[in-house]
């Protein structure tokens, strides 16, 4: 339930947004943010793989993987916001 609230406010907060952008850093945004969402949930989905494990090793790997997933999802939403300044 918070996932989806959380989605439903950016989908908000980006439209008002959106007012003042061009169309294509307004796709660029939003699309950079559906993906980094999918990766937010992908790491989610890791993490929690890594519970199920009876192998420590293989449980900081996962962990480690979600970590890092969730460093890439940031890296993404950056890289939206430096490629939309310019257009």
């Amino acid at each position: 339930m918070k996932k989806i609230l959380l989605v439903a406010a950016a989908a908000g907060l980006m439209s008002v947004a959106a007012c003042s952008k061009s169309p294509e850093a307004s796709a660029t945004e939003n699309n950079a943010e559906m993906i980094a969402d999918n990766m937010d949930a992908m790491a989610d989905n890791v993490a929690d793989m890594s519970n199920t494990t009876a192998n420590p090793f293989a449980e900081d790997n996962a962990e480690a993987v979600a970590e890092n997933i969730g460093a890439a999802a940031d890296n993404v939403r950056d890289s939206a916001d430096a490629a939309t300044t310019n257009m």
